[in-house]
């Protein structure tokens, strides 16, 4: 948290410094609305936006982003019935013909978090029996606090408020949030 109490939050504007706009926090609506008042483009994600934004402020070039994988193709999906010797195909998504696979045989606790996720999208020519396998293999580390992303400033900043405050509302955690988020950032 910061120390700096006696600063307050400057509206988002095209007379702000790059370092200035990285100070604080803004929302994506926030970001994107200045993108286009400053006619960058506005699309992308909060971490892209941001950095074009603080480019553009100090006058520098626009950062280069790493090319976009193209979408992929849905080819063929999986339709029912299936088994544990059916293959997943290229473009598989997390559908509903697999989720009730799944269901049925690992049981209603079976969901999909992002160990299946990664593996469905990335094992094309793999069967559903070694997802099965797979999602047994990674139960340990699943349980484990997983990393959350700096795009979700707000569900990490409650973690480690509620590691702090083992015993607080979530009214005391949203109103710290609402204070965290006013401040500038060391």
């Amino acid at each position: 948290m910061s120390t700096n109490t006696g600063e307050s939050r400057p509206a988002p504007t095209s007379a702000l410094t790059g370092s200035e706009l990285l100070r604080w926090y803004w929302t994506l609506d926030e970001l994107r609305s200045l993108a286009r008042e400053m006619g960058l483009p506005a699309g992308g994600g909060k971490v892209a936006v941001t950095a074009r934004l603080a480019a553009a402020l100090d006058g520098l070039p626009a950062p280069t982003t790493p090319a976009v994988p193209a979408p992929r193709r849905p080819g063929r999906r999986l339709t029912a019935p299936v088994s544990g010797s059916t293959v997943i195909p290229p473009g598989q998504n997390c559908s509903q013909v697999l989720r009730a696979y799944f269901v049925r045989e690992i049981g209603p606790g079976f969901h999909f978090d992002a160990f299946m996720r990664d593996y469905i999208a990335g094992h094309a020519g793999h069967t559903l029996a070694e997802a099965v396998a797979h999602w047994h293999a990674t139960r340990t580390r699943a349980a484990e606090p997983q990393e959350i992303g700096p795009q979700f400033e707000l569900n990490r900043f409650l973690r480690a408020w509620h590691a702090q405050h083992q015993d607080g509302a979530r009214a005391e955690a949203l109103a710290a949030w609402r204070d965290h988020r006013a401040r500038p950032r060391n």
